[in-house]
């Protein structure tokens, strides 16, 4: 049994962040994957949602309405919503209450936007002096791009994520990898950088201005292995690390499915090959007669691929478990339902209000006194008003 495994439910026990109030103005991905992580580890997160909602919300389908779409789902967990027109005295003054309360304030709309509105970083620590700022913006105010509109194939585009195909294969077309893969990992950069903000105001009482520039923070992310052979000027190498665009890097195919196998040393590879069949592979006519290291190379994976096709997946994590060869079943995306480490560790089934069961995907980190956990459903729009608006009247003025 684990640490975490501890007798009082996880449900009762506050998150790290338990005393942090968010107050987040995000749409779409990179802010709302944001704050539900920082939700995830306990953090109020008060989603403040013009009339219309957060425009993600009806991306992909729900079952009853318009406005729970499963985009929506997946990035608003943990929070609160509370509708306020913006565009209005009246809701901007709500927000400028709410900032009185918050530990940070977080958002992703273009900087000349946010300032017309009244809550650019120097408006909004007017109210509150040692406010945490976090900005989510495209490009670096310090470059030519400052400014322009920024999503997540705009920054895939310009970080070179779409080139990365071409180190494998200088033939295929360029293309963004298929995931949102800036918009996630510049939220998750946008979480490092608050909780170090609140770090530095616990120490010293300090608030301060955040920015998290989406194509700076994404591609110093994507090619810090990839600068590789030009990383010293003048270079000594290929751009490209090497054991990560080889061509062989690919699943095998076994018997009944696939299997990507990583042997660490010749004698785990030897007792592979050996188990599908192969017996002194290394020694072999079929190995020993190919005259270069790339030849050799490219042998080595055809008599992997041979001996992973002589069982079933299954059998193969048994035998790799067996043996200490580190292996793994390569799942399809709809088999990751199937799979039994996922079944018991990731999903969860929850009753969305109004809507049905929806499939939770529970915060991946474990903490044994303090745990991450789903405490709220994604909230409809502004389904939380009247209950915030009434603690603001509540507060002592």
């Amino acid at each position: 049994m684990t640490p975490a495994a501890e007798t009082e439910p996880q449900a009762v026990r506050p998150g790290p962040l338990s005393e942090v109030r968010i107050i987040d103005l995000s749409q779409f991905i990179l802010g709302p994957y944001a704050t539900q992580t920082l939700g995830d580890l306990g953090a109020e997160v008060i989603k403040v949602e013009e009339p219309s909602g957060d425009r993600q919300r009806n991306s992909g389908k729900a079952p009853k309405s318009r406005e729970m779409g499963s985009g929506y789902v997946a990035f608003n967990r943990n929070k609160r919503s509370i509708s306020l027109d913006l565009k209005t005295e009246e809701g901007r003054a709500t927000l400028r209450q709410l900032v009185e309360t918050g530990d940070v304030f977080i958002h992703n709309m273009r900087p000349a936007a946010v300032a017309r509105l009244g809550f650019s970083y120097k408006q909004v620590s007017a109210i509150k002096p040692d406010i945490v700022y976090v900005e989510a913006m495209g490009y670096d105010d310090a470059g030519p791009y400052a400014g322009l509109q920024a999503f997540d194939d705009l920054i895939q585009s310009a970080s070179g994520a779409c080139g990365l195909g071409q180190l494998v294969d200088p033939d295929v077309e360029l293309r963004p990898l298929p995931s949102f893969l800036a918009d996630k990992t510049c939220g998750l950069f946008a979480v490092i950088a608050t909780l170090a903000a609140l770090r530095h105001k616990e120490r010293t009482g300090e608030g301060q201005y955040v920015a998290v520039p989406m194509l700076e923070t994404f591609t110093g992310f994507l090619m810090a292995e990839h600068l590789y052979g030009e990383t010293f000027i003048p270079p000594t190498g290929s751009f490209g690390f090497t054991t990560a665009i080889t061509p062989h890097r690919r699943p095998f195919k076994t018997r009944d499915g696939y299997l990507t196998a990583m042997p660490a040393s010749a004698q785990q590879s030897a007792r592979f090959m050996e188990l599908g069949g192969l017996p002194g592979a290394y020694e072999s006519e079929r190995f020993t007669s190919k005259a270069s290291g790339k030849e050799k190379v490219a042998e080595y994976y055809a008599m992997m691929a041979e001996a992973a096709a002589s069982h079933t997946t299954e059998e193969w994590m048994a035998l790799g478990a067996a043996n200490s060869i580190p292996v793994m079943r390569a799942n399809t995306p709809m088999m990751i339902f199937e799979d039994e480490q996922l079944r018991q560790t990731l999903f969860e089934e929850r009753e969305l209000e109004g809507e049905g069961t929806y499939r939770a995907m529970k915060p991946g980190l474990r903490f044994s006194k303090t745990p991450a956990s789903i405490r709220l459903d994604p909230p409809r729009i502004g389904q939380d008003t009247a209950e915030i608006l009434a603690e603001l009247a509540a507060l002592p003025r």
